[in-house]
C-alpha cells in the first residue's frame, strides 16, 4: 500500500466497527475466510449503505469470487501481485474492477515488514507473523495448495528477524504465531532462520516465545527439534486427521502413513512442544469403528487440544473437484446462509456432500468422539499423561506485572476447578504429583486445566446442535 495514504485496521474479531470508522474512509479493505462469509457479505451492504467502497479479497474471495460480486473492486490472490494493479487502475479513476491471481506466484522476499503499529496488542494472546507461504505436500481436502501452491517460498532471516524487531521496538513482549500453514515445508530455509533468531533472541534475552504449524515430519529430525525446543517453540499445531492408514492414503495425506504416530508425538513433548492435533470424520472409506480408533489416539497420543471436525469439501480443493465428478457435492454448500442465531461453526459445519454411508452414523461417530475425549476425567488424565513426559526449555520470562495478571488467572481457576469434586480431585491431583515428577511442567498443564473451560462449553454446543 502507498504509504503515504492514512490507515486504520479494525478487528471485528476484538471490537465492534462504528460508522464513524466507514465514514472517515475512503476505502474499506475486507478480507475474510469461508467461515466469515455471512458478516462479510453483511459489511459490504453496510458500508455501501453509508456511500463508501469496499475492495474485497482474501481466501473466500479468492475461491468464491462470485459471490462477492456486489465489492466495488475483488483483490484476489496474494497481495504482492494483485494489489499493485488495482491500485494502478484505482488511481487513473476505474470505479470498479475484478483482479485474479497471477499464474506466477509472487517472491515474498520483497514483502514489506507488516503495519504491526496499527494493531492494538492488548487484544490478542499472540501476535501473528508469516515465514512462508505454500506446502510441498498434496492433501486432497486442503486449499491450502490451490492458494499459495506447492513450492514453499520463504522470507530470509534478514526479514524475520527485522518484523521481532518491529514488534520489540513497539514494546510487545510474550507470545508470537508463526501463522504459516506448514512451518517445515523448507526445512533448511527454516534451520536458517531459527539460527538467526536465535541469536537475535539472545542478544535480547529472549522477548518471545513461540508456535506454529507443521506437518508431522518434524518428528524425523532431531536437529530441527532441538532449535525449537533452544528458542522456545512451545506449541505447534499438527493435522492427524485420521488413525486409518488406508483413509490417509485415499486422501494423499502420505506424510502421516507408516508411522507409530504415540512415539511421533512424545519426541516433539519431549522438545517442550504441545502438539494441538486436528482430527476429522467424515472421509470415504471409515467404518463404526474410526470413532473409538481416533478417540484412543488421542488418549494414547496425550493430545489435550484435539481440534475435532466434520470434512468439509472447501471450494476448488482436489475433494470438491472429485466430489463433483462424482455428483456427490452439494449445490451451493460453500455460500452460507444466515438459518439461525448460531452462525458458523467450522467443526460441525462439515459433510457438505453425499456421504457413503449414512450421515447420522458419521454425527453419531463425531459425537462420541468430542464427548470421550472431553469428558472432565479423559481430559484431565491426558494433561497428566502430558506433563510427565513434556520437557519445557523456557527462555521468555514474562515482568512481574504478567506474572501478576497470572497468579490472579490462577486464583480464579482454583476456585473453579479446585473448589469442588469431581474437578477439585483432578485438578490438585495434576499439580501435586506434577510438582514432584516434572516441576517444570507445571505451567503449562495448568494452561491447559484452564482451556478446558472452553473446550467443555464447545463439546456441549456441538452435542446441542448435533445430536
Amino acid at each position: 500500500m502507498p504509504q503515504d495514504w492514512s490507515f486504520r485496521l479494525n478487528d471485528l474479531n476484538t471490537a465492534a466497527l462504528k460508522d464513524s470508522d466507514i465514514l472517515w474512509a475512503d476505502l474499506v479493505f475486507i478480507g475474510g475466510m469461508l467461515s466469515q462469509q455471512l458478516s462479510f457479505l453483511e459489511l459490504i451492504e453496510r458500508v455501501h449503505g453509508l456511500g463508501k467502497k469496499v475492495v474485497a479479497g482474501g481466501p473466500d474471495p479468492t475461491s468464491q469470487p462470485e459471490i462477492y460480486r456486489q465489492a466495488d473492486y475483488l483483490v484476489l490472490g496474494e497481495a504482492e501481485c494483485t494489489l499493485p494493479r488495482f491500485l494502478e487502475d484505482f488511481q487513473a479513476g476505474a470505479k470498479r474492477g475484478v483482479y485474479p491471481p497471477l499464474q506466477e506466484r509472487p517472491d515474498i522476499r520483497s514483502s514489506p515488514v507488516p503495519r504491526f503499529d496499527l494493531l492494538k496488542a492488548r487484544d490478542y494472546l499472540m501476535i501473528g507473523i508469516q515465514f512462508s507461504r505454500g506446502c510441498p505436500f498434496n492433501c486432497e481436502f486442503c486449499d491450502v495448495i490451490e492458494l499459495f501452491g506447492r513450492l514453499p517460498r520463504t522470507k530470509t532471516p534478514e526479514q524475520i528477524v527485522a518484523e521481532l524487531q518491529a514488534l520489540y521496538e513497539l514494546g510487545y513482549r510474550g507470545h508470537v504465531d508463526f501463522v504459516d500453514d506448514n512451518f517445515i515445508g523448507n526445512i533448511n530455509s527454516v534451520k536458517r532462520i531459527l539460527t538467526a533468531v536465535r541469536g537475535w533472541s539472545e542478544r535480547r534475552r529472549h522477548p518471545f516465545y513461540f508456535s506454529t504449524e507443521a506437518s508431522i515430519n518434524l518428528a524425523d529430525d532431531p536437529e530441527l527439534l532441538a532449535m525449537m525446543r533452544d528458542l522456545d517453540f512451545r506449541y505447534v499445531f499438527i493435522g492427524i486427521e485420521t488413525s486409518d492408514e488406508e483413509i490417509l492414503r485415499s486422501a494423499h495425506k502420505i506424510q502421516n502413513t507408516g508411522r507409530r504416530l504415540t512415539e511421533n508425538l512424545s519426541r516433539i513433548y519431549r522438545h517442550g512442544m504441545i502438539v494441538n492435533g486436528g482430527f476429522i470424520i467424515g472421509f470415504d472409506g471409515e467404518t463404526r469403528a474410526i470413532a473409538r480408533s481416533i478417540a484412543e489416539l488421542i488418549r494414547h497420543g496425550s493430545v489435550c487440544m484435539a481440534m475435532v471436525g466434520l470434512l468439509h469439501a472447501l471450494p476448488n480443493t482436489q475433494l470438491a473437484r472429485r466430489l463433483q465428478r462424482e455428483r456427490r457435492f452439494l449445490p451451493d454448500s460453500n455460500e452460507l446462509v444466515n438459518t439461525d442465531e448460531l452462525g458458523v461453526d467450522q467443526t460441525t459445519a462439515g459433510l457438505n456432500f453425499m456421504t457413503l454411508r449414512p450421515r447420522r452414523d458419521i454425527l453419531n461417530d463425531y459425537l462420541y468422539v468430542v464427548a470421550k475425549t472431553y469428558g472432565l476425567a479423559s481430559y484431565f488424565n491426558r494433561c497428566l499423561s502430558l506433563g510427565r513426559v513434556l520437557k519445557p526449555n523456557h527462555r521468555y520470562r514474562p515482568s512481574l506485572a504478567r506474572r501478576l495478571r497470572d497468579l490472579r488467572g490462577l486464583m480464579i481457576l482454583a476456585i473453579r476447578f479446585g473448589v469442588l469434586p469431581p474437578g477439585c480431585y483432578y485438578f490438585w491431583r495434576n499439580i501435586l504429583l506434577l510438582a514432584v515428577s516434572n516441576p517444570l511442567a507445571v505451567e503449562a498443564v495448568i494452561n491447559l486445566m484452564a482451556m478446558y473451560l472452553h473446550f467443555r462449553k464447545q463439546t456441549r454446543y456441538a452435542i446441542r446442535i448435533l445430536s
